[in-house]
């Protein structure tokens, strides 16, 4: 079964009313994510990735990915597109706060655009379903310089710059080789294997009773 953006926002909100809290749904999430691309990439010991990041809890599935990865003893580097203050999420924030706390990744953030990486792997974590409308820097230059890599890429929920409710793209999208999505399809994203790649949708632990009333 597909779902609507919309939908996905009342069934996390109806969850983590229950008490099963965003920042669970995003560790899960990261952590699913980091098994789906482990499982593809094989392992990722001594791996060169870079985990392009936007402000909000679509970067926040990022960071999660970034403590994993690093647990897996990968050569992990977080490109936050913006100031570390302009987070937008508490639950984006508080992985953060943890990352800052571990020298075995390496955190960049500001609005800079100079890239110079040569990653095994790029993850995009830019943005997340949340979409209106043209994209603007740094966020445009980071969508450029992933599609002008040539490394494997995977896309954290959808590939940035794709609606998830249309499959239409903004201005500029980024073209993964997987996405990984969560909990339920979103109706547009399989319309464009051309931009998602390998398409999966993992479970992250939501009650299926959040689905009450919206499904």
């Amino acid at each position: 079964m597909e779902i609507s953006v919309d939908q996905m926002y009342q069934i996390e909100n109806n969850g983590h009313e229950m008490g099963f809290l965003k920042k669970f749904m995003m560790e899960n999430a990261g952590a699913a994510a980091v098994r789906r691309l482990i499982e593809k990439i094989g392992d990722p010991t001594s791996k060169k990735i870079v985990i392009f990041v936007g402000m909000g809890n679509n970067g926040g599935d990022g960071l999660v990915m970034a403590r994993h990865l690093a647990g897996y003893d990968a050569d992990v580097t977080v490109v936050l597109l913006g100031p570390v203050d302009k987070i937008k999420t508490e639950e984006s924030n508080w992985n953060w706060s943890i990352l800052e706390k571990m020298p075995s990744v390496k955190l960049i953030s500001g609005d800079d655009t100079n890239f110079d990486f040569t990653p095994d792997v790029v993850i995009d974590g830019i943005l997340g379903t949340g979409i209106s409308g043209e994209i603007r820097e740094p966020y445009a230059s980071a969508i450029n310089y992933i599609n002008g890599l040539n490394c494997f890429k995977f896309a954290v929920d959808v590939p940035s710059g794709l609606n998830p409710d249309t499959g239409e793209t903004a201005n500029i999208c980024v073209k993964s080789d997987m996405t990984v999505t969560f909990h339920k399809m979103k109706r547009g994203i399989p319309k464009r294997k051309d931009l998602t790649g390998e398409l999966f949708a993992e479970k992250i632990g939501i009650p299926p009773e959040s689905e009450e009333g919206v499904l």
